[in-house]
């Protein structure tokens, strides 16, 4: 997850002074949020609705919470960046409404990185021509970063863990994907 949210970034050139939005409040746009604040992004929105969620999105260094989506949550990023667009946009949900979302409140000029899988998202050519934005993701390259990324964790600048807020013995582990689905819990962590 930490590698995944770690590519959104990169792949959405995430750059010392940025302002970044995240599309996502799973694990991987949480993480996406640790990850933009560790390349040096300024400004950091992220778009949750749920309080817990929220709350870890502080704590790895959003500066701002976008609870509106879709063309609302575009309209609010536009507010907030004094109707430029975010410099870099992550993209960690994988639907249409969250893809358009991404690239509608990206600058002109700006990149989307997008990780989320994607499940009937289709993009029309011509509103994405004329979009202006840089597009890249798919499949995270975890190996490329996890030298970086356990360095980090090793010396104790980063907490990645955090995500998991619910543990469960392995007996369970419907019940853990059941509560992550349900939105109770962010990411199960499941003991033999």
């Amino acid at each position: 997850m930490l590698g995944t949210g770690w590519f959104a970034a990169d792949a959405a050139n995430v750059k010392p002074g940025a302002t970044v939005a995240v599309v996502g409040d799973g694990a991987v746009g949480l993480l996406g949020v640790l990850s933009a604040k560790q390349m040096g992004a300024e400004r950091i929105i992220a778009m949750s609705r749920h309080e817990s969620r929220q709350k870890l999105a502080h704590e790895f260094g959003a500066t701002d919470i976008v609870t509106e989506r879709g063309d609302e949550g575009v309209e609010r990023i536009k507010q907030l960046t004094n109707g430029i667009g975010a410099d870099s946009v992550l993209e960690c949900v994988g639907t249409r409404q969250s893809m358009m979302q991404a690239i509608n409140a990206t600058r002109p000029g700006g990149y989307v990185g997008y990780v989320g899988v994607p499940h009937g998202v289709s993009l029309d050519g011509e509103q994405l021509f004329f979009s202006h934005v840089h597009l890249h993701g798919g499949p995270a390259p975890v190996r490329r970063y996890l030298p970086h990324l356990i360095d980090l964790v090793m010396k104790g600048a980063i907490d990645p863990g955090r995500v998991f807020d619910l543990t469960l013995p392995l007996q369970q582990v419907a019940e853990g994907y059941r509560a992550m689905d349900e939105r109770r819990a962010i990411k199960a962590l499941v003991r033999p």
